[in-house]
């Protein structure tokens, strides 16, 4: 049984290696006789490996596309190969992959021998990749699949965490999700010393097992944690905020207007509400007269005072 195990692993590892195999080839290669290869294929269709066999003296057997995604067989340089590309992909935020890579690397390292696991940790300590986001913002790979492992198997989640003013903290968290939005990570998690729902950036993070133990998911903060998110880091951590109308479409503003700068709310198709916060009114008039659209102000009252102190600035300098 063991001795026909390892023959079906070593002919799917053949099929995925190449196109297309003629009988003969599949059977000097396995040491078997062409009858034996067929039975064997036939065993990895049981399994769901969708093995394509054309006839006559040129045809072959060949891996197809199945209705589910089976196992895959990697060998060493592969295995490395595919970890190192999902880690690039997580830490520089390729549009599109990066949860998703994230979530593909913690499964992988997960099975990784101990050996491969040492070549990929070398490759990237040692690799200074051009592409980079603002300095100190990038997410270590290795935190982010701590992270997404602690998220998926509902394990207690111990770290420090260093805020926007340099200050650590102590943190025992029940992690919940992971957001990405542009090239920062966000853990959403239930705080147990604050007894509340928390975000933290992942680059603020130093993980300190041991953790867990393991707990029973809440109920998360909103439906939409990607919005939850947005809100969170473009209006409430700031000390002022405000309600903005601008004359354009939600679907135009969004072009400009990133998750971290602010959530839009469309109103009809030529204008949409914007709900920001900085630092103070003077930073937000400055920082919606660079928006480049036509707008209104909704709330505060006061900023309508700083958008004219910023005009009459403007006006004087230019004589």
């Amino acid at each position: 049984m063991l001795e026909t195990s390892a023959r079906l692993l070593r002919l799917l590892s053949l099929l995925q290696a190449h196109r297309e195999w003629s009988g003969a080839d599949l059977a000097d290669r396995l040491g078997v006789t062409p009858r034996t290869v067929r039975r064997d294929v036939d065993r990895l269709r049981e399994l769901g490996y969708p093995v394509n066999a054309s006839p006559g003296t040129g045809g072959g057997y060949q891996l197809g596309a199945g209705a589910e995604l089976p196992p895959l067989l990697l060998d060493d340089e592969e295995a490395v190969a595919v970890a190192v590309g999902l880690r690039t992909a997580a830490g520089n935020g390729v549009e599109g992959m990066g949860e998703t890579s994230v979530r593909a690397l913690a499964k992988l390292e997960q099975v990784l021998p101990n050996r491969l696991r040492r070549r990929v940790s070398a490759l990237n300590s040692f690799t200074v990749p051009m592409l980079r986001g603002p300095r100190g913002s990038m997410a270590d790979p290795g935190v982010l699949t701590e992270v997404a492992n602690a998220c998926r198997d509902s394990e207690r989640l111990r770290f420090a965490y260093r805020d926007h003013e340099d200050s650590v903290t102590r943190r025992a968290v029940e992690p919940h999700r992971l957001v990405c939005t542009e090239r920062r990570w966000y853990l959403v998690a239930w705080d147990l010393d604050r007894a509340d729902w928390r975000t933290f950036r992942v680059d603020r993070i130093t993980p300190t097992p041991p953790h867990g133990p393991r707990f029973t998911p809440r109920t998360p903060p909103a439906e939409d944690l990607a919005a939850y998110v947005s809100r969170g880091v473009s209006t409430r951590a700031y000390a002022t905020s405000a309600v903005i109308r601008l004359h354009v479409s939600a679907e135009e503003a969004a072009q400009d207007v990133s998750p971290s700068t602010g959530v839009l709310e469309a109103v009809d198709e030529h204008s949409c509400l914007l709900r920001t916060g900085a630092a103070s009114l003077d930073v937000m008039a400055i920082h919606l007269a660079l928006l480049g659209f036509d707008f209104e102000v909704i709330e505060p009252a006061e900023l309508t005072g700083h958008l004219r102190a910023l005009r009459d600035r403007l006006s004087r300098a230019l004589g």
